[in-house]
């Protein structure tokens, strides 16, 4: 029996330049124990469907113009504000897809996880302080959280990514609700913690029978934990069934669109490598932070090791993907490489030049050189700056272009980076995700550098726009004459870009190689478990790997 059926569900946003129809004429049903998985691009009305249900859609704009949400045989559309309350307190809760900006950061963890229990009870829960607690502990430990006791009286920011959202899954269970709705919870993760987290889900839910809705880009994620899958473009239904005829009796373009958009096989281009001319020479480089939380007179406990005496080489004309987890110290890596970040020891060297100890005035010579592409171009782009005045920057300051030829350099970056000229004039905020990060390649390139080091510039992409950005990434190595550090957790992606492959964890290198022989035949543990851990577009292999897990 269903526990949600909606029916003909049509919300539309009423804004200065017309009606936007974000959800027109949607329906589905989920029953008890059963999950869901809609899927579909940014934009197309997933999330806003799912909102709608719980009343969290600013009005105005949003305006729900029809439809019906049966929860129970309540229709959810017209509850009173008292009743929503009740539903979202009891009946129904949301994981959102980033934990941190979703938990408070003054409260500890233990105190947002009692909270609805002490404060919106119904008859069948807890009601005491010390009851609630008692629950709380015995669900942090049920998700994986280690040290429960302890953890209880933490702070959101002393938690990793995948610990917090963790938490986020303890807060929307706590109340044992009958559905539950996954908006993206595993989009920013490492494969790994991913895998942890979806299997947590799966895990959770069969123990639990909750009906779950999973909302995703990406329909490799969704392969082994969904029994149904609702495909969704413009608002509307493109695709709907059970799992297995979605994946392997697609009948629906837009569908097919989102399969070959996932990442696999090798990278198509060759190694434009030649010889055995070093670019860029790193010798036992490490860069060490003080632990401000320890005050040990021991150094290895006073000092977080982020790189720990790293050496590598990278040949001019390659592409090196740098691979692992998070808190391995690829991010770092890449800016004590750049001199971005003070390094402790180890010497860095570009084309045979040592840039470790130089002064940012001596540096600025090798700015022009070395560029990086940052992870969220929303925070790396000015939002007060035009697209025009983000290009025009670099080129300016490095004397590359002058005030009679700026516009016409800043247009073939337009051109490069395949932006329309005519958005020129526009700020960050008015492009989309994937635009953005055009536009924040566009101007590392602008100063035409011999190196570039892209930090996970595709992880929080819809798996399209994803695969849009990687095309244009190989496209303009190849046209620019580019040397590469592609930095990322996902292995499918290194694979689909990479010449050569380097494997951190803690700090240090646990392996590395040329990618297609890394791939065939890994050596450390470490790196067999990243493999295992990527997603797969084929349920019945990732339903038999969770199954086996």
């Amino acid at each position: 029996m269903a526990i949600l059926e909606v029916d003909g569900l049509k919300v539309y946003f009423h804004t200065r330049n017309g009606v936007v129809k974000a959800v027109d004429d949607v329906s589905f049903s989920v029953d008890s124990g059963e999950t869901l998985a809609i899927v579909g691009e940014s934009g197309s009305g997933k999330s806003v469907t799912c909102y709608s249900l719980l009343d969290l859609l600013p009005k105005p704009p949003a305006k729900i113009e029809g439809g019906t949400a049966l929860f129970n045989g309540k229709d959810l559309l017209t509850c009173s504000a008292a009743e929503m309350r009740q539903h979202r307190c009891n009946d129904i809760a949301v994981i959102f897809q980033d934990p941190m900006t979703s938990l408070n950061p003054y409260l500890t963890i233990g105190e947002q996880l009692i909270e609805p229990l002490i404060y919106h009870p119904n008859k069948d829960q807890v009601k005491s302080r010390p009851e609630a607690k008692s629950k709380a502990v015995a669900l942090l430990d049920e998700v994986g959280i280690i040290d429960p006791e302890v953890r209880f009286d933490c702070y959101p920011h002393e938690f990793s990514g995948g610990m917090r959202q963790r938490v986020m899954i303890a807060m929307a269970l706590i109340t044992e609700p009958k559905l539950l709705i996954c908006d993206e919870p595993t989009t920013a993760l490492d494969v790994t913690i991913q895998a942890q987290i979806l299997e947590l889900i799966k895990k959770l839910q069969e123990s639990r029978n909750v009906a779950v809705i999973f909302i995703s880009h990406d329909l490799g994620v969704v392969a082994g934990i969904a029994d149904k899958v609702l495909v969704m473009c413009d608002g509307t239904v493109r695709e709907a069934g059970d799992t297995d005829s979605i994946f392997y009796n697609t009948q629906n373009d837009y569908t097919k669109k989102l399969l070959a958009a996932i990442p696999e096989g090798a990278k198509t281009l060759p190694n434009r490598a030649t010889g055995n001319e070093s670019l860029v020479e790193v010798n036992n480089l490490k860069t060490y932070f003080k632990n401000q939380l320890n005050t040990s007179k021991d150094s290895d406990k006073r000092f977080i090791k982020a790189v720990d005496g790293i050496s590598l080489t990278i040949t001019r004309g390659e592409i090196l993907g740098l691979v692992g987890e998070s808190g391995s110290g690829k991010s770092t890596l890449g800016r004590s490489i750049l001199q971005l970040a003070p390094t402790t020891s180890g010497s860095v060297k570009f084309a045979g030049e040592t840039l470790t100890g130089l002064t940012p005035n001596q540096l600025v010579p090798w700015r022009r050189k070395m560029q990086m592409i940052f992870q969220d171009p929303y925070a790396s782009l000015n939002p007060r700056m035009t697209v025009f005045e983000t290009l025009s920057e670099p080129l300016l300051y490095h004397g590359i272009a002058n005030k009679h030829n700026i516009a016409s350099q800043v247009r073939q970056l337009m051109d490069d980076v395949g932006l329309s000229q005519a958005q020129v004039r526009k700020y960050p905020h008015e492009f989309s995700g994937g635009q953005r990060q055009r536009i924040a390649i566009g101007r590392a390139i602008a100063t035409k550098p011999e190196f570039i080091i892209a930090d996970e510039p595709v992880s929080a992409l819809d798996v399209t726009i994803q695969a849009q950005i990687l095309d244009l990434i190989l496209d303009l190595v190849e046209r620019h004459n580019l040397t590469m550090m592609f930095i990322s957790h996902d292995l499918s992606v290194v694979r689909y870009i990479s010449d050569r492959v380097v494997i951190m964890n803690k700090g240090v290198i646990v392996e590395q190689g040329e990618t297609e022989a890394l791939w065939d035949s890994p050596k450390q543990a470490y790196t067999k478990d990243l493999l295992a851990a990527i997603p797969r577009a084929d349920p019945r292999s990732e339903r038999a790997r969770i199954n086996n897990r």
